[in-house]
Formats: structure tokens, C-alpha cells, sequence
């Protein structure tokens, strides 16, 4: 089908103000035409936005849609049935949000991808890294501290959720299994972590050589390596390594900063994740180690956004929420908001995000040749945050590559 959108404003990332008397027309689910001038079409379905903005589609670019539970232990319990299941509702939440496309930075996989893109299920665009590569003891290690050795999780969500490879023969073994299996990009682990219950926040996890071998691995199939870090020595090892994203970097200096910029690394904040877990993650089983360690990044998240902007440094958009936590996954624009101006927010989940997955010019911004992406909002998100939240009230329609998804127009 084709649709003609007129009488809105329309919302373009790359401008700072909404322009007016914009029609735009979608055929064979991209966009075809973005004109200032009245669009002709015979066979187009028009819709009359009276006066509602439209929208790209939002991108986030940290989230896991098969870690179902806020405690990874529990994990251990479910069948991968029950996790492709509770990954089905995780999914149709996201889309109903407003996210069109997300990144998934450790434990989906292709057919789980694939499964959305032939719509066996009903979800955003998945890029996919597979399972995480995590060094012994590191964040990626899921065994508990009285396990001496790796039992049989085949069955587990666990098996799907981290990898461990120790040694740069091991880690170049890993590397290339998830991209024979299909990866679109490879997740490491290169410090401490939150969620697990093994490793101190500030330890460095993988040797330099480890860290190369990984990134040049996935250099050499186009593909490339983002690293979960927090420490600014951690995130300093990673990029003059050859990592292109950073995740979270909480706890960033101004040197680190001044090195992502001049490598072109790109960081990817995930500042609502440590928010939710502070005041609902006892709920749902997180451990006092674990919330301890999030009072430590929790401080530093704004600080080091701050310094990233100083430097120059690109700055996605990405939750990281875990399970139960996910509905509060557009409350990541509310917390930037402190530091940056709402069409900051807007640009680094979508334009910025485009260009983390490689997708410039077909995904984050409606111009010719691009998915047809896009959203319908009752009023202007560039000057209203509040806009993104209440699980997609204030979004009457949703388009994911030219199909309707949700039409309260």
C-alpha cells in the first residue's frame, strides 16, 4: 500500500525548529517524496494529521530482549520456549513506544531477528550481536562463586545471554562463531558490571591483545565490536584497541573522552537503566551487591554525557533496562534532558543511532530511499519530552517500514 501524510508538522532531526506544510509519501514501505509542495498520488491512502507532528521512528541502541528478569539467576529456570515468549511481549512494548528499530547488545540472535523481519512476530528492526564474549570471572560469567566448572545450560535463557573465551586463540574462536552465526555486530565485556555478582565495577576485564584480536575479527567481516565499560581506564583500553562503541562509560575522565573523539568512537549512555534499578530493582530480586555497585555509577552518568558532549564524542541513545524494568525505557529522554536540550535527546535516538547500526539514509530521519519509519505525536516532542512517555499514549500512529503498526488517528 502507499500513503500521502499531510496537514502536520513535521519533525526532521537535523533541524532545530518543526517545519510546516511538509507532505510526505510512502510506497512499498519506504519513503518515496518529502516535499514544501502539494504531493499528487492516484493510488496513495491520504492521512490528514491535522496539525500532529510526524516523526522518524526512534532507535535505541542498548537493549536485551532476552533478559526477561531483572535477576539474571532466575534465568536459570527458563525454558528458551518461555524466553522467545517473553521476549514476543518485550518486543511489541518497545514498538508500541515508538521504537522502531533497536540494537540488541547481547543475547539475540538471528532467528529471533529473522523472526520479526518475515513478521512471525511483532516488534522493531533487531540488530543483533548474538551471545557476548566475557573473559572468566568478568561480567559475562554467570556461574556462582561455589561452580568450579561450566555445567550444561543448553536448555537455559542463560545459554543465550553471555559466552566466556579466555586468551586471544579462545576469543578469536568466539568472535567468529557469533558471526558465522549471523551477528550483526560482536558485544565484549572490558570492565566490571552492575548485574553481576562476581566482579568488582572497577576491575579490567581482557588483556589488550584480547581486545585487538576481538576488533580486528570483526573488522575483517565489515562487522565491529561494542564494549560494556564504565571505568575511564577501561574505556581508554577499548578504544585504543579498535572498539566503536561504548557502552554506558559512567564513570568517564576528560582524557577518555578526548580519546573516543579522536578515534570517532561512539558512546551509547544508558542512564535510565541505573535510575530504574535504584528504585525498583529491589522488587524484583536484584541483589544488595549489585544495587551498592549502582550507587557508584549512578553518580556519574550525567557527568560523563557532559564530558562526551565537551569533547566532541557522538552520543547514542540506549536503555539497557533489564526484564521487568523495560517500561520505564523512555524515561532515558526525561534524565538527558538535565544536560541536553530536547532535539540533542531526539537527534542521538535516531540520526546518531542510524549511523551506530550503519544505516545512514535509510533509518533515523524520513527522506527519500528510507524506511518508512515513522511516528504521529499529539504535539511537539521538541519542546515536550513528557511526549515519549505513558507507553506510547501520546502516539496515535506508528509505521514501521511502510506497514501500519498502531492507528488511533
Amino acid at each position: 500500500m502507499s500513503f500521502l501524510f499531510k496537514g502536520g508538522r513535521f519533525l526532521n532531526p537535523r533541524l532545530d525548529t518543526l517545519q510546516d506544510g511538509v507532505e510526505i509519501l510512502v510506497e512499498g514501505g519506504k519513503v518515496r517524496e518529502v516535499s514544501d509542495h502539494p504531493i499528487k498520488s492516484s493510488s496513495a491512502q491520504a492521512i490528514d494529521l491535522k496539525g500532529k507532528v510526524i516523526m522518524p521512528g526512534l532507535i535505541d541502541c542498548h537493549i536485551h530482549v532476552f533478559l526477561s528478569e531483572v535477576n539474571f539467576a532466575y534465568l536459570d529456570d527458563v525454558p528458551l520456549t518461555m524466553l522467545t515468549a517473553q521476549a514476543g511481549v518485550l518486543m511489541r512494548n518497545m514498538l508500541m513506544r515508538g521504537y522502531t528499530t533497536v540494537r540488541d547488545t547481547g543475547g539475540a540472535d538471528t532467528g529471533i531477528r529473522d523472526a520479526v523481519a518475515q513478521g512471525l512476530m511483532l516488534g522493531p528492526r533487531l540488530f543483533v550481536a548474538g551471545a557476548p564474549v566475557s573473559q572468566t570471572g568478568g561480567h559475562g560469567d554467570f556461574r556462582k562463586r561455589t561452580q568450579s566448572r561450566f555445567e550444561c545450560r543448553c536448555c537455559s535463557a542463560l545459554a543465550f545471554n553471555a559466552r566466556v573465551a579466555d586468551g586471544v586463540p579462545d576469543v578469536i574462536k568466539a568472535v567468529r562463531d557469533e558471526l558465522r552465526k549471523g551477528a550483526d555486530h560482536i558485544k565484549i565485556m572490558c570492565s566490571g558490571g552492575v548485574a553481576s555478582q562476581s566482579d568488582p565495577l572497577e576491575s579490567l576485564q581482557y588483556r589488550l591483545d584480547e581486545i585487538e584480536a576481538a576488533c580486528e575479527e570483526a573488522n575483517r567481516w565489515g562487522k565491529y565490536v561494542a564494549a560494556h565499560a564504565y571505568s575511564a581506564e577501561a574505556v581508554r583500553r577499548a578504544v585504543s584497541s579498535g572498539v566503536r562503541t561504548i557502552e554506558h562509560g559512567n564513570l568517564m575522565d576528560e582524557n577518555a573522552a578526548a580519546l573516543m573523539a579522536e578515534k570517532g568512537a561512539f558512546l551509547v549512555p544508558t542512564l535510565v537503566a541505573y535510575d530504574s534499578m535504584k528504585r525498583r530493582g529491589k522488587d524484583f530480586g536484584m541483589s544488595d551487591y549489585s544495587l551498592e555497585k549502582n550507587k557508584t555509577v549512578i553518580e556519574g552518568g550525567l557527568r560523563s554525557l557532559e564530558m562526551c558532549r565537551r569533547a566532541g564524542v557522538e552520543i547514542g541513545f540506549g536503555t539497557d533496562l533489564l526484564g521487568q524494568l523495560q517500561n520505564d525505557q523512555s524515561r532515558e529522554f526525561l534524565i538527558r534532558s538535565e544536560v541536553l536540550s530536547p532535539v540533542e535527546v531526539i537527534r542521538s535516538a535516531t540520526i546518531t543511532n542510524a549511523r551506530i547500526v550503519r544505516q545512514e539514509g535509510l533509518l533515523g530521519e524520513l527522506i527519500p530511499d528510507a524506511y518508512a519509519d515513522l511516528l504521529v505525536v499529539d504535539g511537539n516532542p521538541m519542546q515536550d519530552l513528557n511526549l515519549f512517555q505513558d507507553e506510547g499514549a501520546h502516539i496515535p500512529f506508528i509505521m514501521k517500514e511502510g506497514v501500519p503498526v498502531k492507528n488511533e488517528l
